[in-house]
């Protein structure tokens, strides 16, 4: 199988350390008033259910050998009151932590989306789509619990060991050293298998990450899939995920499962020994029935707790890898961000200058190399040249989706770097190649970069662009459901209600990255006709590669080798007879 980003497994720069739970904190602190309320009522469970083996002792040694039957109804009663007891507050810390585990998604989910809105597009080009989606799902599902429930049973389970011994040494000391003695074993155990298991379900997170970016990148894909008949051996490459999946997990429950027989085992070792001790070992005379059926069920007990420490720990294991994946990606820094200070860009003519600016996307690969040119407020400049030259990269820097390594950009002679993004974007209308349709009405597609944008508005934007015309034949023209990426929807018809949505937000600076190439030739004649007058007083760069479309421009760029190689009007660019005049006669033929 070709190696490709999905089947990579992500490394963590750092191994865990218990500050990322710590830092956790700051997700429970907000509720620590139910945190505390779910504890005080577990621990009002737990002494319930304490109490149990203390009557229990009460009612051999004492109550049954005198024969008071009514003592014994009375310590019956009494039973059955701390065992309803006990539930019924069980219970309600199990709301109480549901609510809690609940309100903590909420929050990280929260922060992990608008966390992900700032990152920039650096991020998004560097790793598939689907581990991305798999942190703000599942990961954040996975560690709720531990973030909740996890940590109050923890401390809970700390208490009820504390309780059990107290209540062990109060009945009797040398049978409660027995029952402690099977911990330093318990403990070796832990140690053994805790950094194997961890490896192992960072190991699972790798792989269900890796399948997940892969099914979610076939989704997408799959008109290409079957164009291409690439079914087999997609399934093929799935099944390898798949499988690759299943073994991570199976050996990270392996060691998973290795804690509980453990700790049984020593548990029920420890058992036989108190047995052995309190009948062959010590005096008869000192160790009553009563005495070794309460110690043995308090030891019991105790070793429940443990038990339950171990399941605790296990879970806290095998949800660290998830934790570490959801700080790595709100640890990811925003690198296109206002700096502090930035100032408001008031309403703005359209005047956009480049100042020997040079960009890559990768360190030491320059796209742009010491580029300047200006524009006039109002003035349509065409972006042409081969594909990859960066004519998308330079609309794109005007905008400030990414930082320039050198140079500068002013817009009204302002740097961009020194206004907030907000305000430089919102007066700029930008439609890119791909022409995104988000699930919904038409209408709240053409209205999203403007809420509040009349229907009237709507209609008459969408007439403009000519796409009023199919938008009235459907079934409930503005209002007709459209499914995520338009797949009801012609090419043409996404990129005409594309460029509706971009010219209702009445842009100063308007930017067309081939923003007719899915249109037909009837379609953009009339399409023409309607932008002519819309783009009077407005600056607009186009990029296409029909250069048809861009002969009345005022000026033409043809891009290449890192720069600007000619500049000029169409008919000045065809006089010189070089790279734009090369390039036009080709289609022209």
């Amino acid at each position: 199988m070709a190696r490709n980003k999905y089947d990579i497994d992500e490394q963590l720069e750092t191994p865990f350390d218990f500050s990322h739970l710590k830092r956790s904190f700051v997700y429970i602190k907000k509720y620590r008033g139910k945190m505390i309320a779910a504890l005080l009522i577990s621990i009002g469970a737990a002494l319930a259910g304490l109490a149990e083996p203390f009557i229990t002792r009460h009612a051999l040694d004492v109550s049954i050998p005198n024969g008071n039957i009514p003592e014994l109804l009375m310590l019956a009663g009494l039973l059955l009151l701390l065992t309803v007891t006990g539930v019924m507050l069980s219970n309600t810390r199990a709301r109480i932590l549901t609510m809690v585990g609940q309100n903590v998604i909420f929050d990280i989910r929260e922060d992990l989306f608008a966390h992900l809105q700032e990152l920039p597009f650096t991020y998004y080009d560097e790793r598939p789509h689907g581990k991305i989606l798999i942190r703000v799902i599942n990961y954040v599902n996975s560690v709720s619990d531990m973030l909740s429930n996890g940590i109050v049973n923890f401390i809970m389970e700390i208490l009820n060991m504390a309780f059990i011994l107290i209540f062990m040494f109060i009945i009797d000391v040398r049978l409660a050293l027995v029952a402690i003695s099977g911990l330093p074993l318990f403990i070796l155990v832990m140690f053994a298998i805790k950094k194997q298991q961890r490896r192992a379900w960072q190991d699972v997170s790798n792989k269900s990450s890796n399948m997940n970016a892969y099914l979610q990148e076939n989704i997408v894909g799959a008109r290409i899939t079957k164009v291409f008949t690439r079914e087999e051996e997609n399934a093929g490459i799935y099944d390898e995920l798949n499988t690759r999946y299943r073994k991570s997990w199976m050996r990270a429950v392996k060691f998973s499962n290795l804690v509980w027989p453990a700790t049984d085992n020593i548990s029920t070792l420890i058992r036989a020994t108190m047995f052995i001790f309190g009948l062959l070992v010590f005096d008869p005379a000192t160790v009553s029935l009563g005495t070794l059926a309460a110690m043995t069920g308090y030891a019991s007990r105790f070793w429940q707790p443990i038990m339950n420490i171990s399941n605790i720990m296990n879970n806290f294991i095998n949800n660290i890898a998830y934790l570490e994946r959801i700080f790595e990606t709100l640890d990811e820094p925003v690198t296109i961000t206002d700096k502090p200070g930035a100032s408001e860009l008031g309403e703005i003519k359209g005047e956009v200058e480049f100042k020997d600016v040079t960009f890559g996307y990768e360190e030491g690969v320059d796209v742009l190399e010491h580029v300047s040119f200006s524009c006039k407020p109002g003035e349509s400049i065409a972006l042409v040249g081969p594909t990859g030259a960066g004519k998308s990269t330079i609309v794109s820097l005007i905008s400030r989706f990414y930082d320039i390594r050198k140079g500068s950009i002013t817009v009204d002679g302002t740097d961009i770097s020194d206004v907030t993004l907000r305000s430089l974007r919102s007066q700029m209308g930008i439609m890119l190649q791909d022409s995104f349709i988000f699930s919904g009405t038409i209408e709240d597609n053409i209205r999203y970069g403007r809420l509040d944008a009349t229907r009237e508005e709507v209609i008459a934007a969408a007439k403009t662009v000519c796409a009023d015309e199919f938008i009235i034949r459907m079934e409930n023209g503005y209002d007709t459901e459209v499914n995520e990426r338009g797949s009801k929807l012609s090419g043409g018809e996404k990129q005409l209600i594309s460029f509706a949505r971009t010219l209702l937000s009445d842009p100063k600076i308007l930017v067309l990255d081939e923003a007719t190439s899915s249109i037909d030739a009837r379609t953009e004649a009339a399409l023409q006709k309607g932008l002519s007058e819309l783009l009077k007083g407005r600056t607009s760069f186009i990029i296409a590669h029909r250069l048809s479309t861009i002969r009345n421009c005022d000026r033409i760029m043809f891009i290449d080798d890192h720069g600007i190689v000619e500049s000029g009007s169409h008919d000045e660019l065809m006089a010189k007879k070089g790279a734009y005049y090369e390039l036009y006669s080709a289609q022209t033929v």
